[in-house]
């Protein structure tokens, strides 16, 4: 939707914000009569965004047009070590080449890695700095592929939580956002909307109005915890516990559906012998919590119609977050809350968006590499090991493969965000590793890149979009040209392809015949996409945003999971999983095992405290982190390291003492900030770019990659440390 203002002299685009945040916001952009962008808004007419922007984005143009943004290819200088840039001195490390010059030296020394090494030995390594459908994903897959590069198992931030609800359900699918006005029950379980999901605060503020109470599961006191009827304040990692210790109680005191569970479940009899062991008082014993409390919020849980439970990611980052996720999910199952408007559970609704992925990504392109078979697999999550490690134990078959000699970094800050970051930091230094970085900005992972190339922000290509906290396709429209000579993800690859000499057509296929085979358009001009059957890219580019078909069927509200069969294998919704019983690798039923770093593990006599590596509230992840209008909001808050009074006395800390912060993988050093927002026997730090904090480490140099019971992801929250003054 590209309009013209009254006044000629302006015109306002239809863009969507692609950061990596449920909301997918639809943006309005003014740009003037010299093409600059002056001033950006949230979409009224978007039934979500509902006209306003959050913290981060209203200052996006403090990012298009910051005097930090790398706006030229560059060539790290002859002689400069990697990773010792001192900030402000980075522009000193690189020399300015042109695009001619920097593709054609990439081009070529990738040619070389691979003849040499074989080209699994390139390592693309990329997730969600940009959401957008050819931004996150296209023309990259595509170039890759048919390298014959390793594939990256993107496992961070969601594939454990993901996999777990999908064994429960099948598919994610959720409660929209629209009908959390008509819960009366809202319990954000291990999610903090107010610093991550803001856009849905108006829905549960509607609610509270009418009468709804909304009750914060989070081990810290967040924003919106601070906000609550009630925060319960679990321990880390034990969420798996307190969902079953209610499961015990409900089924206690028959506050179950037992029509719905009839219906609509499998498992019920296995899933109720496994929750008769999680009594309130072994539960107390786990969570922290009192009997009293744990009792009082399953009786509210149950006997409130509707209820919805708002979980976030923050859940799945423990060893045993897959459990956690399976049986919290499974709530919702057992008191029929799905049947009601206002009802049901909402992780993510990504699973809604069935985009024409296969014409997008080309996997069948690693079929004409030099492998003639599918790549290798290396789990991101591992980035350390995998930098680290000679080739062994790499990939996910028995052909691991050779050591990694080129890393290829985009829509990504491996150097900040990344377990082990020791492990990381060590492997991004070598000398024999090749390291090209797509970025908009110097990040902790410039640092030690071989090549800079500049990234554009959302404001500066096209692209198409869905969602994980709604149901509407939006396009994303080109507000403004490219700063300097910043380029898209797709133009990057495209060009490499050419240069390496790839001469499949695909490669040459523009941002807009890329929507177009997104959409999966047939000769009617309309989408074959399920749930996208009545949008053509004519009506998207004119609207802005269109609401997926199953959602507005007949006029009735969208309850998902409400009846009928679900995609799983017995076509029911699973608290016994059969595609678990037949892998036989994992327990069928959700269960809480104590992870191995936990307060009540062996390790914890060495290192009694519970570490939380906290995001910031007003960054996203480590991006805006280097931007000083997001810095100063920030501040706002308390930095450093919190400790509850009963853990900082004992070791004779007080407020404002420097500590040191230790585990057998590292260190760091942080302000002691005496404070009640955590449980005794818990820390909590938050994570910034290494380059702004002390000593030039974050947190991430205390977590491990160890990985999650589900989908192999990092466990950031079961973390082990020990405090001392320094």
């Amino acid at each position: 939707m590209a309009t013209s203002a009254a006044n000629q002299a302006f015109r306002i685009v239809h863009s969507v914000c692609s950061h990596d945040c449920p909301d997918s916001c639809g943006v309005l952009v003014t740009v003037d009569s010299e093409g600059r962008a002056v001033k950006m808004q949230g979409d009224p007419s978007h039934p979500v965004t509902q006209g306003f922007l959050c913290g981060k984005v209203a200052k996006y143009l403090d990012r298009v047009y910051s005097p930090q943004r790398i706006l030229y290819p560059l060539r790290r200088k002859p002689g400069v070590a990697k990773g010792q840039l001192p900030k402000g001195s980075e522009h000193e490390a690189f020399a300015r080449i042109s695009w001619d010059e920097a593709l054609d030296a990439i081009a070529r020394r990738l040619g070389e890695i691979s003849n040499t090494y074989g080209p699994e030995s390139v390592l693309p390594y990329s997730y969600a700095g940009t959401m957008g459908v050819l931004g996150y994903g296209s023309m990259d897959r595509r170039f890759f592929h048919r390298l014959g590069a390793s594939q990256l198992d993107r496992t961070i931030c969601a594939e454990a939580g993901g996999q777990a609800w999908k064994l429960v359900y099948g598919k994610k699918l959720g409660t929209p956002n629209q009908d959390f006005v008509h819960s009366k029950l809202i319990v954000c379980w291990g999610g903090n909307v107010h610093g991550n999901n803001v856009h849905l605060w108006p829905f549960i503020e509607q609610a509270r109005r009418d009468g709804a109470r909304l009750i914060v599961i989070d081990p810290y006191r967040t924003r919106t915890a601070a906000l609550a009827d009630w925060h319960i304040q679990v321990r880390p990692g034990t969420d798996a516990a307190l969902a079953l210790g209610l499961m015990h109680i409900i089924l206690r005191d028959g506050l179950e559906d037992r029509a719905y569970v009839k219906e609509m479940t499998h498992g019920f009899s296995k899933l109720a012998a496994r929750a008769a062991e999680y009594t309130p008082e072994r539960v107390s014993a786990w969570t922290g919590l009192s009997v009293t409390e744990i009792e009082q919020f399953a009786c509210e849980y149950a006997t409130t119609k509707p209820a919805v439970i708002r979980m976030n990611y923050g859940v799945q980052r423990s060893e045993n977050g897959g459990a956690a996720v399976r049986a919290i999910t499974m709530l919702p199952a057992l008191t029929g809350a799905w049947q009601h408007r206002g009802g049901g559970a909402q992780l993510s609704t990504s699973g809604a968006f069935q985009w024409n992925s296969k014409t997008i990504e080309r996997p069948d392109l690693m079929l004409a590499s030099p492998l003639k078979r599918p790549a290798r697999v290396v789990n991101m999550s591992l980035l350390g090991h995998a930098l680290t490690s000679l080739g062994s134990q790499l990939g996910e078959g028995p052909d691991e493969g050779p050591r990694v000699h080129a890393l290829f970094v985009y829509n990504s800050n491996p150097g900040a965000v990344a377990p082990n970051q020791n492990d990381v930091r060590r492997g991004m230094q070598r000398g024999d590793l090749f390291t090209v970085v797509h970025e908009q900005f110097f990040t902790d992972t410039t640092d030690y890149a071989d090549y800079v190339l500049p990234a554009t922000t959302f404001l500066e290509h096209d692209d198409i979009q869905g969602a994980y906290g709604h149901y509407f396709v939006q396009r994303s429209h080109k507000a403004i040209e490219p700063l300097g000579e910043a380029r898209s993800n797709v133009w990057l690859f495209s060009q490499l392809a050419r240069r390496v000499g790839f001469t499949e057509p695909c490669f040459n296929d523009t941002a807009e015949e890329m929507i177009r085979q997104a959409l999966n358009l047939g000769e009617d001009g309309l989408s074959r996409n399920p749930g996208m059957e009545d949008i053509s890219d004519e009506r998207l580019a004119a609207e802005g945003h269109i609401q997926l078909s199953f959602t507005r069927e007949n006029g009735k509200p969208f309850l998902p999971f409400s009846h009928g069969s679900v995609p799983t294998p017995t076509g029911k919704i699973e608290f016994y999983s059969e595609a678990l019983a037949a892998a036989g690798n994992a327990d069928p039923l959700p269960a809480f095992v104590p992870p191995v770093e936990s307060r009540f593990s062996e390790a914890a006599k060495q290192y009694p405290l519970e570490f939380l590596p906290r995001k910031a509230d007003n960054f996203m992840n480590t991006t805006f982190a280097n931007l000083d209008s997001h810095r100063r909001m920030e501040a706002r808050t308390e930095h450093g390291l919190e400790m509850r009074a009963e853990d900082a006395v004992p070791r004779g800390i007080a407020d404002g003492d420097t500590v040191r912060i230790w585990n057998d993988r590292g260190s760091i050093e942080l302000t002691a900030r005496i404070s009640d927002r955590i449980p005794a026997g818990v820390v909590a730090g938050k994570l910034d770019w290494a380059k702004f904090s002390p000593g030039g480490q974050n947190v991430n140099v205390l977590t491990s990659e160890r990985l999650t019971d589900l989908g192999r992801a990092p466990t950031f929250y079961s973390t082990l440390v020990e405090v001392a003054k320094a």
